[in-house]
């Protein structure tokens, strides 16, 4: 499944995953990590998601699903962490490249997250899964009574 997972993977990034996914020493693959596994964490950044020129990559977002498809079959939880929301709000809102003021960035990720979470519904949806979305603020995970209540609703 790393390997599924893994041709997701473009230029830099396929040359960082294909080195986390050897052994040391002999250079053999290692066993499927996620052999076993009950709940899957997948990181997603805005460059894998997000084509500064042209959007959304919806058809590497197909793929991602595909495999999270696979991955539901089997059984396993999954929960997909994604960036992508700021960069999708400056095309949206034709934001120039180069850093944005504190209220640009906010005003890009406000009209970026609507589009971002459309699109996991969508993809998601036409393969009979349904996605939720929970934020979570640094203070969620060092409150203990505020971490207990995200914990429950994952």
């Amino acid at each position: 499944m790393v390997a599924d997972l893994s041709r997701h993977l473009t230029g830099e990034h396929a040359a960082e995953a294909e080195a986390s996914y050897e052994l040391a020493g002999d250079g053999g693959a290692m066993a499927d990590p996620l052999a076993g596994a009950r709940r899957v964490v997948i990181k997603i950044g805005s460059a894998l998601l997000v084509d500064d020129a042209r959007g959304l990559r919806a058809g590497w977002l197909d793929g991602l699903v595909d495999d999270v498809s696979t991955l539901r079959a089997e059984g396993v939880d999954v929960l997909i962490v994604s960036s992508g929301s700021v960069a999708l709000g400056r095309l949206a809102l034709d934001v120039g490249g180069g850093a944005l003021s504190l209220d640009q960035a906010q005003a890009a990720a406000a009209v970026g997250q609507i589009e971002l979470a459309r699109a996991y519904a969508e993809a998601l949806g036409r393969r009979g899964h349904r996605a939720g979305q929970v934020l979570l603020t640094l203070d969620d995970t060092q409150n203990r009574r505020r971490y207990l209540n995200a914990l429950a609703t994952l």
